[in-house]
């Protein structure tokens, strides 16, 4: 994915589960996992800000790794 590709409130694919946007900075995508072990985490957590879960920091060094699409990800 590219940075424009990221949309708060949409979730994208990575390695490590299933993630929705929360905010972007003027380089960095900020996003909470909505998966733990590619399990669903509880939807009340997902709810915010504040998040009950952590939201992670995407950097342009991480968006190769972003797929928009848990098929994309499996093709990557």
């Amino acid at each position: 994915m590219t940075f424009d590709d990221f949309i708060i409130g949409t979730e994208f694919f990575t390695l490590a589960g299933k993630w929705r946007c929360t905010d972007k900075g003027s380089r960095t995508v900020i996003a909470i996992r909505t998966t733990q072990n590619w399990e669903p985490v509880a939807e009340g957590w997902l709810k915010g800000p504040p998040y009950t879960v952590a939201e992670h920091v995407f950097d342009e060094k991480d968006f190769a790794a972003c797929y928009a699409t848990k098929e994309g990800l499996l093709a990557g």
